[in-house]
């Protein structure tokens, strides 16, 4: 079931409710749209996106702040990129959190294996995650750290 409300809530985030064009919530007038301040910017926004990484060792060795590339590659086809930069958010642990509060260090382990990250995306590129994910497993290249100057 905390499956299932997670996915959900991916779903939530992911999708939004304001696109270009649409018109206000009741409360807000009928047609016209909310005041700027409730309205999301313009800029290209990012959304948190659930991303199963086959190899979990690789997964356990993410931090929150991390950025990576994100790879699929089919059996008949090359490696491609899905996502460049994606900033990872948060690793889950398998049970949730350690004595410290922390998330758990290994990743939230699935029923196909490999583990869960949370990456933040742009909106697009979280579609382009999850079409991916579901066609096939998918890896991770950690971005070097800056060398010091």
């Amino acid at each position: 079931m905390a499956a299932g409300l997670a996915m959900s809530a991916a779903t939530l985030a992911a999708t939004g409710s304001w696109k270009a064009g649409a018109t206000a919530p009741p409360g807000y007038g009928g047609t016209e749209k909310p005041p700027a301040a409730a309205r999301p910017p313009t800029e290209r926004r990012t959304v948190s996106a659930l991303v199963r990484i086959a190899d979990a060792e690789a997964v356990r060795l993410l931090r929150a702040g991390d950025r990576v590339d994100v790879v699929a590659a089919a059996e008949d086809s090359e490696a491609r990129v899905i996502a460049s930069g994606a900033r990872v958010a948060r690793v889950p642990g398998p049970t949730g959190a350690n004595e410290d509060g922390g998330a758990a260090r290994t990743g939230a382990v699935g029923v196909g294996g490999g583990a869960l990250v949370v990456l933040s995306v742009p909106r697009d590129t979280a579609t382009a995650l999850a079409g991916a994910g579901a066609a096939g497993p998918l890896a991770v290249t950690v971005w070097s750290p800056p060398s010091p100057p």
